[in-house]
């Protein structure tokens, strides 16, 4: 490879690491109802979105809604996160017409041992960008439910099982 060749990969390496290491992120320390650590949801924006990465432990085994709520505030038994996060307004559910809700996510599974391992990306939403911001004015929580979503409009996931807020 010639010298001219050579610095040309370098400066394009150089310049790819930067512009990933430039990308937003945000982590979400999940809690329990009991207040018992239940993992770590990480987040970073991508040209598709928003990157969650997902570890989570002490679930029923199964399926479980796995949602962005309007506020970050995890008070009040979870209620205090509110409702999905919603900053377009459009209606509930991943096969809604005209498009779901920002924080509406795919659901994630718990296996026998009650722990989550997953990768999923939402669409509509950005760590801190201008569209589906996460980290507002009055910030974000991750919320995971006792039961799937129905991907319909009405979740049908039932209780907050654990919350995090995104920092």
């Amino acid at each position: 490879m010639h010298t001219s060749a050579k610095l040309t990969a370098c400066a394009l390496a150089l310049a790819l690491s930067s512009t990933a290491a430039m990308a937003a992120e945000a982590t979400a320390d999940m809690k329990d109802a009991n207040g018992n650590p239940a993992g770590t949801v990480t987040m970073q924006d991508s040209n598709e979105g928003v990157l969650f990465q997902i570890e989570l432990t002490g679930l029923a085994p199964g399926w479980h809604g796995f949602h962005v709520h309007q506020t970050g505030d995890c008070g009040d038994g979870f209620k205090a996160a509110g409702d999905h996060y919603a900053p377009e307004g459009q209606s509930h559910g991943l096969l809604a017409d005209g498009g779901a809700h920002a924080g509406d996510l795919p659901n994630v599974y718990a296996d026998e041992n009650g722990e989550v391992r997953a990768h999923v990306t939402g669409a509509r939403l950005s760590v801190d960008g201008e569209i589906g911001a996460m980290l507002d004015s009055d910030g974000s929580a991750i919320i995971v439910h006792e039961n799937p979503d129905s991907y319909g409009a009405d979740a049908g996931a039932g209780g907050r099982v654990a919350c995090g807020v995104i920092e």
